[in-house]
């Protein structure tokens, strides 16, 4: 896939993007909502990838009227992740794009995820040298529908919003991307 003359960065989320691993997120979020009794559907999940699992919690504790501390266990869900991180693929047509691109324009992903899995992802696939930015949750005041991931690795990357293709998999992805008024790619319509 050729990039059009206005493009001059590239922009990636990473689960389910870059990297195959909602399925994997899904069994730790299953064991952890069991723990806790608060319920979460699959659909629901799917629907809110890209949102911080904090951020989820947070929802789900508020609307089930539930008293946790949605910090510590979302620490719990990462720690039920991490041991499922050698099963973690890539998604083959993505990270081909950031193949053929990479030395040749800078490129960043732009995550719901946590720096240190979102790295460790990253270099599980050995493809974290492609990008000269990884810009997590913990770096930005507004998550995903917000557009304010996608801003900020744009700017650590130099290029303006406007010469920068961003790839998602989530429509909430989609809707940030086409909010920081960037040329919007959806990953689910790359996958044969």
């Amino acid at each position: 896939m050729s990039l059009p003359a206005h493009i001059k960065g590239l922009i990636f989320d990473c689960d389910g993007t870059l990297a195959d691993t909602m399925p994997l997120h899904w069994h730790a979020w299953q064991r952890i909502t069991q723990r806790h009794n608060l319920h979460f559907p699959e659909d629901r999940f799917y629907s809110l990838g890209g949102v911080p699992s904090r951020d989820i919690l947070k929802m789900l504790a508020a609307e089930q009227g539930r008293s946790l501390d949605h910090i510590a266990v979302a620490h719990e869900k990462e720690n039920a992740y991490l041991p499922l991180m050698s099963r973690v693929g890539p998604i083959r047509e993505v990270v081909e794009i950031a193949k053929a691109n990479f030395g040749k324009i800078p490129m960043a992903v732009a995550s719901g995820g946590t720096q240190t899995i979102i790295c460790d992802v990253l270099e599980h696939l050995k493809i974290r040298h492609f990008f000269a930015a990884v810009v997590t949750s913990e770096m930005v005041k507004n998550q995903k529908p917000a557009p304010d991931i996608f801003l900020e690795a744009a700017r650590r990357i130099g290029v303006e919003p406007k010469f920068c293709r961003a790839y998602e998999d989530t429509d909430l992805g989609l809707q940030a991307i086409r909010s920081a008024d960037m040329d919007a790619v959806d990953v689910r319509k790359l996958r044969s």
